[in-house]
């Protein structure tokens, strides 16, 4: 059963979230927070699988409460809520620590979903936002490998490659002739040699240092 805590000052929107999570089998919302503030003091007493976080709210708004929750939580993971597709929020979001990104008019079924993905470790981006994402990385990108890639392994630096292009496990040992078992394990030493906590933050890590381009 995955955990999931609700943060967002409407609540109507909390309302409407809670139904469409109620729904199913083996999500469980386990309590709502109607700040920044609340949602980082609800996190830590919870210890929820998942956030779904507004980025809007008064007092300590969505991204700063995702940046106190991942780096005092490693376990927990957060979805970012927001009717805005600004690039500058996404990049601003997942620097904080946020493992996916979700518009809030998307389909209850990508919502669900999206949960789902996030909860076993996997990125998450609304499509309509990827394009100015990936810009938005460029344009901010750093000089030099980050801390940790000199230790990668040639094909564990392949693995990384793949996955910020946004290549899935089964993708990569298609196209490497690897099992997908043999990907989860180079992909986990990745993670750990980077010192990230998800494949979303070894993408941003990816792309704020050029290790890919958009077009290459």
């Amino acid at each position: 059963m995955t955990s999931i805590l609700l943060a967002d000052d409407q609540e109507l929107v909390r309302t409407g979230l809670r139904m469409i999570l109620a729904a199913e089998d083996d999500l469980t919302v386990v309590g709502e927070a109607k700040d920044g503030r609340e949602a980082i003091d609800l996190a830590r007493s919870l210890s929820p699988d998942v956030v779904l976080m507004d980025i809007r709210m008064p007092g300590i708004d969505g991204i700063e409460a995702t940046r106190q929750i991942t780096r005092s939580l490693g376990a927990v993971r957060v979805v970012m809520l927001t009717t805005f597709d600004r690039s500058q929020l996404v990049y601003d979001s997942l620097l904080a620590g946020a493992s996916g990104f979700l518009l809030k008019d998307a389909p209850s079924a990508q919502l669900v979903g999206g949960v789902r993905a996030v909860a076993r470790g996997e990125e998450l981006l609304a499509p309509a936002i990827t394009r100015r994402l990936i810009e938005e990385f460029t344009r901010v990108g750093r000089q030099g490998p980050p801390e940790g890639y000199a230790e990668l392994t040639d094909r564990e630096s392949e693995v990384l490659e793949l996955v910020a292009r946004g290549r899935s496990n089964a993708e990569i040992a298609r196209e490497l002739y690897v099992s997908i078992q043999t990907v989860k394990t180079h992909v986990a030493k990745v993670l750990a040699k980077l010192g990230v906590r998800d494949r979303v933050q070894a993408v941003v890590l990816a792309y704020e240092h050029g290790l890919v381009r958009p077009g290459e």
